[in-house]
């Protein structure tokens, strides 16, 4: 069992993961993500600049370190799709998605079968034609997981619905995107929060995983409690600023 095949039925058993959010291109950084324990990564192709080369080089490193890769597109177009689980990732994860008719869509364009996504078997995710046509279709289904963001009031609302959509393996709750939304500044704000318990509330049934963003480690026990399985803690690049900052001020303060 590869570590995509791995995730992907742990997701879908609502086993909990720990994963973090990568913005820097360099793919060591997904390496030593890996090599720490990692149990997935998300390469932020929405938000940091990821185009076709450098997700294809991040899926790399990943299966190198024996890594689930998912990949967060920046629009629910078609085709980026196909990159990423071309590339090998384990999975999609869609930014805004606000209502059940649009998660059907994506269902579509993530799938072969019954689906409108176009099919290769000599893919770095189908071992360059080493599978062949009908292991690789077979195996796509078990290793590749659809994950949708919840990130507004309406898609809270609709959440119910989007995750009974046949297909979608999971909702990851956005509280950022929650809050600026709502035109909050605090994703901690009473408010939010609820939202963010109403979304877990949705996913509460077979194979579809609850998902929460966490900047702190101390808040994944209280989203455990709420019924999240899948958690998202903090990025590369705050890991790296918090890391840098307590250097640097322990440093400063030898010099005292």
């Amino acid at each position: 069992m590869n570590a995509r095949q791995a995730f992907a039925k742990r997701l879908r058993s609502r086993t909990p993961v720990i994963g973090t959010f990568v913005k820097l291109r360099d793919p060591a950084v997904i390496e030593m993500l890996g090599g720490l324990g990692f149990d997935f990564v998300i390469i932020d192709a929405e938000h940091a600049p990821f185009d076709r080369e450098s997700i294809a080089c991040a899926t790399l490193a990943a299966r190198a370190a024996n890594l689930a890769a998912l990949v967060r597109i920046p629009d629910a177009g078609g085709h980026w799709m196909s990159t990423a689980l071309d590339s090998g990732a384990a999975g999609i994860v869609v930014p805004q998605v606000r209502t059940a008719a649009m998660a059907e869509q994506l269902v579509q364009k993530f799938s072969y079968r019954d689906g409108v996504r176009g099919f290769s078997p000599s893919t770095a995710a189908a071992g360059y034609g080493a599978r062949g046509i009908a292991a690789h279709l077979e195996a796509q289904t078990e290793e590749t997981v659809l994950i949708c963001q919840i990130e507004d009031r309406s898609a809270v609302l609709e959440a119910d619905r989007i995750a009974a959509t046949d297909g979608v393996d999971g909702l990851l709750v956005g509280p950022v995107d929650l809050a600026v939304s709502e035109r909050l500044t605090d994703p901690g704000t009473p408010e939010i929060v609820a939202m963010g318990e109403q979304v877990m509330s949705a996913a509460r049934r077979p194979g579809v995983s609850g998902g929460m963003f966490v900047g702190d480690p101390s808040a994944i026990s209280r989203w455990s409690d709420c019924g999240a399985t899948l958690f998202v803690l903090g990025t590369d690049q705050s890991f790296l600023q918090q890391s840098a900052r307590a250097g640097l001020s322990a440093a400063r303060q030898a010099l005292i």
